[in-house]
Parts: C-alpha cells; sequence; structure tokens
C-alpha cells in the first residue's frame, strides 16, 4: 500500500526550500508526483543522490523557456490533481503555466503557491528568506536568550512549519472541495502568514496578560529555569521541561535538590537563584551519566543530541523514526497510517530521469523529445515505515 495519498497527481515546478519539502511530504504521503525539472537545474548545489527532499518523486526535464515547455507542463496539468510552484509572483504568468491556463485546461486544478512574502502586498516582489519571514512575524524576536541576539533554527521555523506545512493543509483542503464540489482553486501559501498563525496561543497568552513581549521572560522561552537547556560535565546539555508540579517534583527528586532549593520554584523572584542551583548540578556529571538518571521517569528531561546522533536514540531507534535508503540516513515519512502504511519507495528523482515513463504513465506525449535520459535501475526499492 503506497500510502492515503495513492492515486492522486501532483506536479511539482522545481525550486529549492520549502515547495519541494511540501512535495515531498505529499509523495511520502503517495502520491504521485511529477517534479518538473529545467536544464541546468534548480536545487540545492548538492549531489542529487543526496536531496532527500526529491524522494519518492519522478522527475521530467521540461525548458519553460522553450516554445514547447508550457504546452507539456499544461499536458500534465490536465491529467493532474495538484501543481506545486515557488516562483516569486508573476514568473508562472510570464511563463505560461500560471493559474488562469492551467484552470482553463484542467478546472478542477489546485495549484498551491509557496511564497515568503505572498502573492500581494508591497513586499510581495522582492527577494527573501526564512530569517526574514519569521522576524517581521515577531518569531524570531521570542528565540535566544534574554542578554543574547535572536537565535534562527535553521530554516525550520518559516521554510518547513509556517510554509511548507500550511501549503500541504491548504492544497488538501482544496483538494476535499475539488472531489466534492468539482471546482479547483488557487492556493496562497505564504512563509509570513502561516508563521504569524503558529504564534496564535502566544498572542492569546499575552493578551490575557500571562506572556511577556520580550525574550527570557516567560513560561516556554527559558524564562522559567525549570524549562530550559544546562550544560554537563563533559561539554554536552540536557533540555528540561518540568513544568507541571508533579513532573517537577520528580525531576527534584531525581536531580538532588534539597527541599529548600526546590521549593524556589514557587517565587519567580528568586528564579535565578534556583536557575544557579540546577545549572551546577547538571555540572557534575556527563549528558550521558544524566540520560542515565533521567530516562525512562516523568520528570520530562532529555539529552540534547546532534543530527547525527539522533538517529541513534533508543526509542527513535525502536520506532525506525529515521531510515536508511540509498545510502543516506533520513527521517521515514510520517505521520503513520494504520491501513494505508507510507514508506521510501523511490531514492531522490535525477533531473529528468522518468520523462519517457511519466510521459506513458500519464498518456503526455508532449513530454517527449530527444535525447532525454533514462530512469535509473531499481528506483522502485521500498521500505516500509
Amino acid at each position: 500500500m503506497p500510502g492515503p495519498l495513492a492515486g492522486v497527481r501532483v506536479v511539482e515546478l522545481a525550486g529549492i526550500g520549502p515547495g519541494p519539502f511540501a512535495a515531498m511530504l505529499l509523495a511520502d504521503l503517495g502520491a504521485d508526483v511529477v517534479r518538473v525539472d529545467r536544464p541546468g537545474g534548480a536545487g540545492l548545489g548538492i549531489d542529487p543522490a543526496h536531496d532527500v527532499t526529491n524522494r519518492n518523486k519522478r522527475s521530467v526535464l521540461v525548458d519553460l523557456k522553450s516554445a514547447a515547455g508550457p504546452p507539456a507542463v499544461l499536458d500534465l496539468v490536465e491529467r493532474a490533481d495538484i501543481l506545486v510552484e515557488g516562483y516569486r509572483p508573476g514568473v508562472a504568468e510570464r511563463l505560461g503555466v500560471g493559474p488562469r491556463p492551467c484552470l482553463a485546461r484542467n478546472p478542477r486544478l489546485v495549484y498551491g503557491r509557496m511564497t515568503g512574502w505572498g502573492q500581494e502586498g508591497p513586499l510581495a516582489g522582492t527577494a527573501g528568506h526564512d530569517i526574514g519571514y519569521i522576524a517581521v512575524t515577531g518569531a524570531l524576536g521570542m528565540t535566544g536568550p534574554a542578554d543574547g541576539v535572536p537565535v534562527a533554527a535553521a530554516n525550520l521555523l518559516g521554510d518547513y512549519a509556517g510554509g511548507a506545512l500550511y501549503l500541504v493543509t491548504g492544497v488538501l483542503a482544496a483538494l476535499h472541495h475539488a472531489r466534492a464540489h468539482g471546482e479547483g482553486q488557487v492556493v496562497d501559501a505564504a512563509i509570513v502568514d502561516g508563521t504569524a498563525h503558529l504564534t496564535a496561543m502566544i498572542h492569546g497568552m499575552r493578551a490575557a496578560g500571562a506572556w511577556q513581549d520580550r525574550r527570557g521572560a516567560n513560561l516556554l522561552d527559558g524564562g522559567a529555569p525549570f524549562y530550559g537547556v544546562y550544560e554537563t560535565a563533559d561539554g554536552g546539555h540536557m533540555a528540561v521541561g518540568a513544568l507541571e508540579q508533579r513532573f517537577y517534583d520528580e525531576f527534584a527528586v531525581l536531580l538532588g535538590l534539597s527541599a529548600r532549593e526546590a521549593a524556589l520554584r514557587a517565587d519567580p523572584d528568586r528564579w535565578e537563584e534556583l536557575r544557579a542551583v540546577i545549572a551546577a548540578r547538571f555540572r557534575g556529571r556527563t549528558r550521558e551519566e544524566w540520560d542515565g538518571v533521567f530516562t525512562g521517569t516523568d520528570a520530562c528531561v532529555a539529552p540534547v543530541l546532534s543530527l547525527a546522533e539522533a538517529p541513534g536514540h533508543p526509542h527513535l531507534a525502536a520506532r525506525g523514526t529515521f531510515t536508511g535508503h540509498g545510502g543516506t540516513v533520513q527521517p521515514a515519512p510520517a505521520p503513520r497510517f494504520s491501513a494505508t502504511p507510507t514508506a521510501v519507495r523511490r531514492p531522490p528523482a535525477p533531473p529528468g530521469a522518468h520523462t519517457a515513463q511519466v510521459a506513458r504513465d500519464w498518456d503526455a506525449p508532449a513530454l517527449v523529445g530527444p535525447a532525454e535520459p533514462t530512469a535509473p535501475p531499481n528506483d522502485r526499492t521500498a521500505r516500509p515505515t
């Protein structure tokens, strides 16, 4: 069973960042995703064999700037359920594959647009990256120490959480509508919109007087000494999330706090004193030793692992949270389904490798041109999760 989206056809116009990640997620869920690559490529600048965001997809090579390019893409669009593109506003229109010609060809199509600033507004036509998008939404300003600068978590918060995941949510909701009513539509997924939406709970807490609009002063941003990260004797770190009183009580006992020290939790004016005590305790043992103390308890403490270490964590290993496929260790598809399990079915698609195959399967002969690449062998290897 290839996943709950088996039978759904997706056209992805090649780009970088959140668009490919969104298309990967649709592919992981079982959709037949065809990535339209352009001559010269549009990837991450790494070996395509290791670009995990292109797994479970097929690739065709089309030059959208040639006379034959747009008609070839529109042939695919006619047979697709969803299209995903991540160009700046107006680019798809200039290339001849914007919403108007696509929906004219296929009125049931869901046309997903992935941008940072959105399709309209003063900044819509300007360049940007994750860090700028999360900066203007207030999300970046919440992260980092009170006495330091804000800290961005790679491009996970904006590009992927506020961007790709909202695009996937949007196109699947629109697909449901299209199947119920026979009407396609355009989904405008802007990273600034999605990231702002992620801060909904914080805005509610601020309105209620339960959140201060500054870093390191709140329950969930490192302001509380029982919700933060501490260094261990070997330079490692432990993450503490003992928010509820019963979990904190267990944490205090296992850490070796005295009753007087543990009681400092009740007095926010003495939280810095409590923080210093907790920090001193953690510095007394290595990360591995503390992990042995807290593993399996309700103290809500975990070791801070590197990307290389994470796949070996006993819990993640037992669940198969990571998988090895095509020589690359990578996260397995998520979430999990009882009736339609997902899998890494294909390695990352080399640009243009499946042009003839897709032309045959989708009955789209306009794709076939001279000197097309051929698909690599054994590219349907599946590994269930």
